[in-house]
C-alpha cells in the first residue's frame, strides 16, 4: 500500500464529489465525503478489476448499497479511469447516464443498481452466493450506511450470509452517527453495530474509517477469515475533509451554493498542498 498516494487519491476524490454536488444543484455529499477512503481503498488498492473490461467475469463486485451517496462511487470510478471526470459534471442532469443513484445499465463498473435502502446487501449476499456455487474466486463488497442499517431487510440477508458461510463476502458500515434527520442513536439506535454483527455469525472488525492503516489491516484480514462473512465497522466523519460539513447531518443531503462551493476547494486545495508536502 503507498498510504500517501491513496490519501493524495481520496483527496482528488473528495474534490470530484464536491464538484458534482455542486453542478447537479442536488445530492449527498455528507456520506460520500465520509465514505471517501473506502472508496479509494476499494478501487485502488483491493478490488480485482479492469475499466477496459468492467464485465470480466472474475472481477470482484462492489454493491453501494447506500445508493444516494453515488457521488462517491461516481468520483472513485472516474477517478479509475471507467469514464472521463468531466461527466461527473453532468451529474443528475436530463440525459446524462449519470443519475442520483447507481444504474448498473448505463455506468461503466457499476455492478448493481440501488438507492432503496437495505436491498443492496441482498444483492451482494446473492453475489457471494452464486460464487460459491460456481466456485469463483471473486468476492463481493457492500457499504452500507449507518441509518441504513435500520432497514430490517439488511439482518435477513445477513442472516442468509452466516448460514451460508460466505467468507467471501464483505459488509462495511459507513458509521459517521449521522442521518437525513439527525443522530442515529436519537432517530433509531443500531448501537451496539458491531455486537449484533456478531451475533449473526460474522467475522467483526472495528476501526477508524478515515485511517487507510487501519483501513488496510481490516481488508487483509477480512481474506484472512474463513467459513463466515466479515462486517468492517468504519468510524467515520460526515462531511470529511469540507470544514463547514463535518459531523452536521443538514450536509445529508445538500448541494453547496457558489460560494459554499469556494470554501469547500479551498479546503480541499489546502489539504492537497499539505499532502504534496509530506
Amino acid at each position: 500500500m503507498d498510504k500517501l498516494k491513496l490519501m493524495k487519491t481520496a483527496n482528488e476524490i473528495r474534490k470530484d464529489i464536491v464538484t458534482a454536488v455542486h453542478s447537479a444543484k442536488a445530492g449527498h455529499p455528507g456520506g460520500s465525503l465520509s465514505a471517501a477512503d473506502i472508496f479509494t481503498y476499494l478501487y485502488f488498492e483491493e478490488l480485482n478489476i479492469d475499466p477496459k473490461d468492467p464485465k470480466k467475469s472474475d472481477r470482484d463486485r462492489f454493491v453501494l448499497s447506500k445508493g444516494h451517496t453515488a457521488p462517491g462511487l461516481y468520483s472513485a470510478l472516474a477517478e479509475r479511469g471507467y469514464f472521463p471526470k468531466e461527466d461527473l459534471k453532468t451529474l443528475r442532469h436530463t440525459g446524462s447516464y449519470l443519475q442520483g443513484h447507481p444504474d448498473m445499465k448505463h455506468i461503466p463498473g457499476v455492478d448493481m443498481s440501488s438507492g432503496s435502502l437495505g436491498q443492496g446487501i441482498s444483492a451482494a449476499v446473492g453475489m457471494a452466493i452464486a460464487g460459491k456455487f460456481m466456485n469463483a474466486d471473486y468476492r463481493v463488497y457492500t457499504l452500507l450506511g449507518d441509518g441504513e442499517i435500520q432497514e430490517g431487510q439488511v439482518w435477513e440477508a445477513s442472516m442468509l450470509a452466516a448460514h451460508r458461510n460466505l467468507d467471501n463476502l464483505v459488509v462495511i458500515v459507513d458509521n459517521n452517527n449521522l442521518q437525513i434527520d439527525g443522530a442515529i442513536d436519537e432517530v433509531n439506535s443500531p448501537y451496539p453495530i458491531d455486537k449484533k454483527f456478531e451475533a449473526f455469525n460474522f467475522h467483526v472488525i472495528n476501526i477508524n474509517g478515515n485511517d487507510f492503516d487501519q483501513i488496510d489491516a481490516a481488508f487483509k484480514e477480512a481474506k484472512t477469515v474463513k467459513g463466515q462473512p466479515t462486517a468492517i465497522i468504519a468510524r467515520t466523519v460526515k462531511g470529511k475533509g469540507v470544514s463547514f460539513m463535518e459531523n452536521q447531518a443538514g450536509w445529508h443531503g445538500k448541494a453547496p451554493n457558489d460560494e459554499e462551493y469556494k470554501i469547500a476547494m479551498e479546503d480541499l486545495e489546502k489539504a492537497g498542498e499539505a499532502l504534496c508536502q509530506m
